[in-house]
């Protein structure tokens, strides 16, 4: 099969070359090769200009442009339909353990068999990578050795090809040729089945893959040691966080104990600092005492109320607002009362039995004498009442 060269190799341009350049490079180049220039190699010349000339009437089209775009990757692989056959590397026969010897990295060591597996898949799709990256530089992980650093080489290659998706267009798939269609809804109903071939041969490719990188993980040696590594850090780790645990309860309980001796030596202190108060007290109050008995006066106030005592005016006063003893006042004013009713009432008992024995002899003199008794009864009721009341306050307060 005859090697394809592409269009815009043929002219020198990139693939994203405006029309002015493809212009100028056609006519420089075709200057260069036309047959009248080239006399001592005419076929060379003639074979150079006519391919210059197909490059230039696709590419300079722009629905052949496009389409050419699109199928560019089956035209340089042989063409469309039947003529071409797919030529990516096969992986099936790496599904087995057979196609290795060992885990070194030997010519048939498991390390070198599946870096050159993995290198020429990667030569498939490098070009349409760094074409869409727009980098010449990009590269694809490399399956590395078997001493290969974890975080450098090993994570990075399983981490790009375990969601590998492949950069091919698969345009040699297309069944249809859409530059044959009657008309426009021909042509997308050939598209449409087109991408539908496509997309499934992409597909497949993509899942041959993804499951190669799994067989090839599932068996990679240095995984297993990083394991292993990470299970010894996290035992390290877990035996500093216990020492750290431990270290704090060590602080904390040191702490503890200084606190406690620091509040014995406070308590120390602080009986120390309460007996010379006690002996304070103890020395005013027996000058106090001696000063009472040497004047013989009052030392203070007592409520018989509450049966407290106090030493000045002003303390009995703040005392006679206070809740409690308004309600204990409250209270002995109710009993007083009430004990003054109960006699009030054995008084009238016996006056009633005093007067049946009486004679009356009108009713008009039996009302009038009613009446008084009633009237002296409620007076004297009243006066003894208030005589109650203005005795109260003065049992409240007396000098002691």
């Amino acid at each position: 099969m005859t090697a394809v060269k592409c269009y815009y190799e043929v002219l020198d341009v990139s693939r994203d070359a405006s029309d002015d350049e493809l212009k100028k490079n056609y006519r420089k180049l075709a200057l260069r090769w036309h047959p009248d220039k080239n006399l001592d190699n005419p076929e060379e010349a003639k074979a150079q200009f006519q391919l210059i000339q197909q490059a230039f009437e696709v590419l300079n089209d722009p629905q052949e442009r496009a389409w050419y775009d699109q199928h560019r990757e089956a035209i340089l692989k042989g063409g469309l339909g039947g003529d071409y056959e797919d030529d990516s590397f096969d992986v099936f026969p790496y599904f087995t353990s057979s196609c290795y010897k060992g885990f070194g990295d030997d010519d048939k060591g498991f390390y070198a068999v599946y870096r050159e597996v993995f290198n020429k898949i990667a030569a498939e799709e490098i070009d349409i990578y760094r074409e869409e990256e727009s980098d010449s530089e990009f590269e694809i992980p490399g399956f590395g050795t078997s001493t290969s650093d974890y975080e450098e080489v090993v994570h990075a290659f399983y981490g790009f090809w375990q969601s590998f998706s492949t950069k091919k267009s698969y345009a040699w798939m297309d069944e249809y040729d859409t530059r044959q269609a009657e008309n426009r809804r021909v042509v997308r109903a050939m598209e449409k089945e087109n991408k539908k071939a496509r997309d499934k041969a992409r597909k497949a490719r993509n899942e041959q893959i993804r499951a190669l990188v799994a067989f090839v993980r599932k068996r990679d040696k240095r995984l297993e040691l990083h394991k292993q590594k990470l299970a010894e850090k996290a035992k390290e780790n877990a035996l500093k966080v216990e020492q750290n645990r431990k270290k704090q309860l060590a602080e904390r309980k040191k702490l503890l104990e200084d606190a406690n001796n620091s509040a014995h030596l406070n308590m120390d202190n602080m009986e120390g600092v309460l007996k010379e108060i006690e002996q304070n007290l103890t020395a005013e109050f027996g000058r106090d005492e001696e000063s009472d008995e040497d004047e013989d006066e009052p030392s203070g106030m007592f409520c018989v109320a509450c049966n407290k005592s106090f030493k000045t005016d002003k303390a009995f006063a703040n005392h006679e607002n206070s809740k409690k003893h308004k309600e204990n006042v409250a209270f002995i004013k109710a009993t007083m009362i009430q004990e003054e009713e109960e006699l009030q009432c054995e008084d009238i008992e016996s006056n009633e039995v005093k007067e049946s024995d009486e004679t009356v002899d009108d009713d008009e003199d039996h009302t009038e004498v009613g009446y008084e008794l009633l009237k002296e009864d409620i007076e004297e009721e009243e006066i003894v009442e208030e005589g109650i009341i203005s005795n109260l306050g003065g049992l409240m307060r007396y000098n002691i």
